[in-house]
């Protein structure tokens, strides 16, 4: 779903097999995806100065309306998610991936882990010619983070699928935006009062 270089040779293949679905279907995982990466961006500039995790707020909106509309057009029990609802959870790791942003850019890229594993390896060979292993730890910790992120859900899907997987998954977010929000955020706005 987020495998953005997949979903360009998807949307590239679709034409070459005359299956104009495949395209659209991938270009539109692709818009959803940059458009979540710059609505929150401008929140972000405009709106979210004082709060940096407010990316993950936007993303549990999103994991909400998925949510809510999957319910809706599918019913509770249903176990595969509809494509739109879909578009609405692509739109949410958009945004989700702009939570750590220095000088304007992407600072740790939270869902794609070509990117991490680049930045490990190049962090190894720094530590390898001198450097420090804070030069790669931190990657690694993502990458961990991610695959048992993976393992969790893998479990999870053992129990439920479809809308329920997705609501997990929603109260999971809510949980973390409250947490850093209310928690992480205030902290630092006491400790510059």
């Amino acid at each position: 779903m987020t495998f953005m270089t997949g979903n360009a040779q998807r949307a590239v293949l679709g034409v070459f097999r005359d299956d104009v679905w495949l395209s659209i279907t991938a270009s539109l995982l692709i818009v959803c995806f940059v458009a979540g990466v710059v609505v929150a961006s401008i929140c972000r500039r405009h709106f979210w100065v004082d709060h940096p995790h407010g990316p993950t707020v936007l993303t549990t909106f999103s994991l909400v309306a998925a949510t809510a509309l999957d319910i809706l057009l599918g019913g509770w029990e249903q176990t595969l998610l509809d494509f739109v609802p879909i578009l609405f959870v692509v739109f949410g790791i958009g945004a989700l991936n702009t939570s750590f942003v220095k000088d304007g850019e992407v600072s740790v890229p939270l869902s794609y882990v070509t990117g991490t594993l680049v930045k490990m390896g190049q962090g190894i060979e720094r530590q390898l010619a001198g450097g420090k292993v804070e030069d790669w730890l931190g990657y690694f910790l993502l990458y961990a983070s991610f695959s048992l992120g993976a393992v969790a859900g893998g479990v999870i899907s053992l129990v439920v699928g479809g809308s329920q997987m997705l609501a997990v998954a929603t109260i999971v977010c809510a949980v973390t935006t409250g947490y850093t929000y209310f928690h992480s955020d205030r902290r630092a706005l006491l400790s510059e009062s």
